[in-house]
């Protein structure tokens, strides 16, 4: 999952980012909402945080310059206007969810998966895919009942394929989910990952399409 964050405060930047990587996320994170305002387009994002109180734009136009030009990711307003009206104004106007702050970094996380499964049209926290099961809420895996040890981007590789088991993932999109624009990605980067997840589930479990990219193979 690959989240845009867009908020001035650093304290509290800082501390989104590193929470939702803690939970197997990868964020690219703006102050500028000009330059945020613009990624979106740039970048397969799953959700957006979105504070209101940006500098140069405020974060209510950035919202509703998105939704004008058609842009149906999530966005989850996170601001310190908790004023009824604002409340109102936010959702009203495009937003998926909207907390105020403070908030609780676990409440923030479990918001996020929730707009998320809604995006992809599922109800439950769990993806099964043969005898392996993710536990998206948790960043915990199984297989056949045992628990699998995994890295953050073997994690973040695995679920962007069991989430689209019938698609065929070129490297280009893989890389897009799995590193932010601050991240250099070595050429063989993928690859590695591709190579550690088959030698933990199975050779047959993620096919290689030659000239195509990457897509899920025989159920574990």
């Amino acid at each position: 999952m690959r989240i845009l964050l867009l908020e001035d405060d650093i304290d509290i930047a800082e501390g989104l980012v590193a929470g939702l990587k803690k939970h197997g996320m990868a964020c690219d994170w703006f102050r500028s909402a000009r330059l945020g305002q613009s990624a979106l387009f740039n970048a397969p994002y799953d959700a957006v945080i979105l504070d209101l109180g940006l500098p140069e734009i405020d974060g209510m136009d950035v919202l509703a310059y998105w939704r004008q030009h058609q842009i149906p990711i999530p966005v989850f307003i996170l601001t310190a206007r908790d004023a009824l009206p604002d409340r109102l104004a936010g959702l009203n106007n495009g937003a998926d969810d909207y907390l105020c702050k403070p908030f609780s970094l676990d409440e923030v996380i479990a918001r996020l998966h929730a707009l998320v499964r809604r995006s992809q049209g599922r109800s439950q926290p769990m993806l099964q895919y043969g005898g392996l099961q993710l536990d998206v809420a948790a960043c915990s895996a199984t297989l056949n009942g045992q628990a699998l040890s995994l890295t953050q981007r073997e994690w973040l590789l695995l679920t962007l394929l069991v989430s689209h088991p019938h698609q065929v993932l070129s490297r280009a999109q893989i890389e897009d989910k799995l590193y932010g624009w601050d991240q250099e990605v070595e050429s063989n980067a993928v690859e590695v990952h591709i190579h550690h997840l088959r030698k933990k589930i199975g050779p047959s479990f993620i096919r290689t399409r030659r000239g195509l990219g990457y897509q899920l193979g025989t159920p574990p």
